[in-house]
């Protein structure tokens, strides 16, 4: 399964208008992705209660799991957007 790592750049952390966008992003994607600390913790990155529960401040790193054809760029894409300050 392809992962990538990345910094959160929101300062606030994946606290509600972030953890929304994200979801949205990950919702609009063809395959499954997974959002945690470490690869055993990480979540459903389409549910926003699973995204907000992991607690992650800004300028933490996560990992990012996608599975299926087209996972790079949708890490790359997702990573993108953790890693801005939006």
């Amino acid at each position: 399964m392809p992962t990538t790592r990345v910094t959160i750049g929101s300062p606030v952390g994946l606290h509600a208008r972030p953890a929304r966008l994200l979801v949205e992003a990950a919702t609009k994607l063809p395959i499954p992705l997974r959002i945690g600390r470490t690869e055993a913790d990480a979540v459903d990155a389409r549910s926003i209660l699973a995204v907000m529960s992991l607690g992650v401040s800004g300028g933490e790193e996560v990992v990012l799991v996608a599975e299926g054809e087209g996972a790079e760029p949708a890490l790359a894409e997702i990573a993108a957007l953790l890693s801005s300050a939006a």
